[in-house]
């Protein structure tokens, strides 16, 4: 890292009128003369997300035969081939509280609802939801109070929070990873335009965000609004560091493009189709949807605005078709596939598509420099599902992926645990590497072992 003469903060923002762009991390950032390893330290924190998938996976194509650093990627996992040395693959974890233990029917509501929390959730339909503190809530008490944003929530797939979404269950747990409090739940972001304005938009003026949406509609960039700002950083900086700003500045302006393109395609099909249910802003096609998404999870992350994200891949029970890839049956139909191998067959297709998607997240993150590292090494990640077997609807051995965060754990791994251990114990050895004490979540017994372990 060069250090240079003129110290700039880190949290310098670019205003102009109705926007405020975060910078990525400079090198004029280190404070003249400081040590490396201190300006490392400080200026880049440790991060983790949690992206959920829903209805169970096709395990037979899930689980490596192999344990430790020998494994072989089955076949859903075969788009991480890239980034194997970046990820554990823990086998034998459950979620106890994701079991009926009494209320019959509702495994999916409760999978979704248990999967960050630990916590067994109250069966209603009704306003009196209950379930428990998510652990990205946990760390985000703490570690959000750094940042603009406490935490960022993303989804694919729009809901409902209010009704019968499973068997008596409120739909508040189905379209819900993130709790705030046990009674109040974060539902995702499914519309990019949103994420965008909140990450880059001013909250100084009121009246601002209409204006920058009706520029964006007439593809005018949130950039133009911040270029005198821009210009006097850049004539203060050294040719590293505006190379980095360019790059970056490069990297926002690409997702604005994506977002208004999306916004111009969708204006353009609702004329064609005026009853199609997608609302302005949010893709058509499912991939190109959840890589704008993680596109902009990256950005807040690279800037930090945010440490801490959840991101649904669609809601739990999610009846979405895949017809881009050849299954135009829907998901949750087809997850009871009664051991059919065609059906089975198709599972494991949405499976490897949904990961194509977190692969590309991955790659994304090990791409863009961070501190010392990438900031796939100071990003724990967790991908997973609280179903097993979406015939089963079974909540042992769940198919959980750990990804990142080299900085902390040693990844390149096949680990299997006992039989009934805990996927919350995982998530109190990620709290310990974000700097959150925590005595207990949820159901967890204790941290995870040999996260750690070189073998």
């Amino acid at each position: 890292m060069i250090v240079t003469g003129k110290h700039i903060s880190r949290r310098t923002l670019l205003r102009g009128l109705g926007a405020a762009v975060a910078l990525p991390v400079l090198d004029a950032m280190a404070p003249a003369l400081s040590k490396a390893a201190d300006v490392t330290k400080k200026v880049s924190p440790n991060r983790m997300a949690f992206v959920y998938v829903p209805n169970g996976i096709d395990m037979r194509n899930w689980t490596p035969e192999a344990l430790g650093r020998t494994f072989t990627l089955p076949k859903i996992l075969q788009p991480l081939a890239p980034v194997q040395d970046d990820i554990l693959v823990l086998t034998g974890l459950m979620d106890h509280n994701a079991m009926a233990l009494g209320d019959g029917p509702g495994d999916h509501a409760r999978a979704s609802a248990s999967f960050l929390t630990g916590v067994h959730p109250k069966k209603t339909a009704g306003s009196d939801i209950s379930v428990g503190i998510s652990v990205d809530q946990v760390a985000a008490q703490k570690a959000g109070k750094a940042t603009r944003f406490a935490s960022l929530e993303l989804g694919c797939e729009d809901g409902h929070l209010a009704g019968n979404c499973d068997s008596g269950y409120s739909c508040a747990y189905v379209n819900s990873i993130s709790w705030r409090t046990p009674t109040v739940p974060n539902p995702p972001e499914v519309n990019p335009r949103a994420v965008f304005e909140r990450l880059f938009g001013s909250d100084e003026d009121g009246a601002n965000p209409a204006a920058r949406i009706r520029n964006a509609r007439l593809d005018q960039s949130i950039l133009d609004a911040v270029s005198d700002d821009t210009r006097r950083l850049e004539a203060g900086l050294g040719a590293t560091d505006r190379r980095k700003l360019d790059e970056y500045l490069t990297a926002v302006r690409e997702v604005e493009r994506q977002v208004q393109m999306v916004e111009k395609q969708a204006a353009e099909n609702s004329l064609a189709t005026p009853n199609m249910a997608k609302p302005d802003g949010i893709p058509l096609d499912y991939a190109e949807h959840a890589q704008l998404m993680f596109n902009l999870m990256t950005l807040a992350f690279q800037t930090d605005l945010t440490r801490i994200s959840t991101f649904m891949m669609a809601r739990e029970g999610s009846t979405r078709p895949y017809r881009e890839i050849g299954v135009p049956e829907g998901h949750h139909g087809l997850s009871h596939h009664r051991n059919d191998p065609a059906l089975m067959d198709k599972i494991a297709q949405i499976n490897t598509y949904h990961m194509e998607q977190f692969a590309y997240f991955l790659r994304k993150l090990k791409n863009t420099p961070d501190g010392d590292g990438s900031l796939l090494d100071h990003t724990m990640l967790v991908y997973g599902s609280g179903i097993s077997d979406g015939n089963r609807h079974n909540h042992d051995d769940l198919p959980v992926l750990f990804a990142g965060g080299s900085r902390m754990f040693r990844t390149g791994r096949h680990l299997r645990f006992t039989e009934s251990t805990p996927v919350a114990n995982l998530y109190l050895s990620m709290l310990d590497a974000m700097g959150v004490e925590t005595a207990q979540l949820g159901d967890s017994q204790g941290r995870l072992n040999y996260l750690s372990d070189l073998t």
